[in-house]
């Protein structure tokens, strides 16, 4: 099996990641980058790896980002692994990877993730399972918000072993993205009626809630107590993204009127 999967990797000015990246990936005969025309070291880092084929798009939105990477950077394999610049593989996972005989019916697997601040992963976070292995022939991607969602045409099964999602770019890069990400939820949200909503965007569309219920949320229920000043700054980091968009909500109601 695991010679049938080509790992995609989409980046944008990610040398503080990607090489931890890659270096989870060397069991690969062909790793695709599909690099948002970096400034920094990505691209030099991605060509000190013999199994890395660099492709440059520039980026327009993750949809179609991940569309082009799937259809037009001449992936031939039976199995594409889906993967930010910040998702390290752990040893385990690979090993699972190996082990998979997955029936004809079977399409695509969920992948699990553990956070992680600077390196320490944390004892639990906000960040669902996503669809990460999948048949390229039967998975497109649609936007989302600020992110995507890769829609796969079959049955879709479990991973049992962890990634780790480490990104270790600087404190003011997160805050610029957040910004947009804000944007982009604001929109979708402002867009879908009360009843097409999931009880969280209720609650963020209610703009004084989440703010403060999330970090508080993250600290308790998500155990972040235990982790100490990482468990601190991953729960202020959700606040902020939170807050953010309770801004961006309040913005847009202010301009209504």
């Amino acid at each position: 099996m695991i010679d049938r999967i080509t790992p995609l990797v989409l980046t944008w000015n990610e040398d503080a990641n990607i090489r931890r990246t890659l270096e989870k990936l060397r069991w690969a005969r062909e790793v695709v980058v599909l690099d948002s025309a970096s400034t920094d070291r990505t691209r030099a880092i991605c060509e000190t790896f013999e199994n890395v084929r660099v492709v440059i798009r520039p980026f327009d939105n993750h949809a179609t980002q991940w569309n082009f990477g799937l259809k037009e950077t001449g992936i031939g394999s039976d199995w594409v692994l889906a993967l930010d610049a910040d998702y390290m593989l752990s040893d385990d996972f690979v090993s699972e990877l190996k082990t998979l005989a997955p029936g004809p019916s079977i399409s695509g697997y969920r992948m699990r993730f553990r956070y992680c601040i600077n390196g320490q992963s944390l004892s639990g976070t906000l960040y669902p399972p996503v669809i990460g292995l999948y048949r390229p022939e039967r998975a497109h991607y649609v936007q989302d918000g600020h992110t995507q969602r890769v829609v796969v045409d079959g049955a879709v099964s479990e991973l049992k072993s962890i990634v780790f999602h480490d990104d270790r770019k600087p404190l003011g890069r997160w805050l610029v993205a957040q910004d947009r990400y804000a944007q982009l939820e604001c929109e979708l949200l402002l867009k879908r009626s009360w009843s097409e909503l999931r009880w969280q965007d209720r609650l963020r569309k209610l703009m004084f809630v989440t703010p403060w219920l999330v970090p508080l949320y993250c600290l308790t229920a998500g155990k972040g107590f235990m982790d100490g000043w990482p468990g601190m700054y991953y729960a202020m980091q959700r606040g902020v993204a939170e807050a953010v968009l309770s801004l961006k909500l309040m913005e847009s109601r202010f301009r209504k009127d």
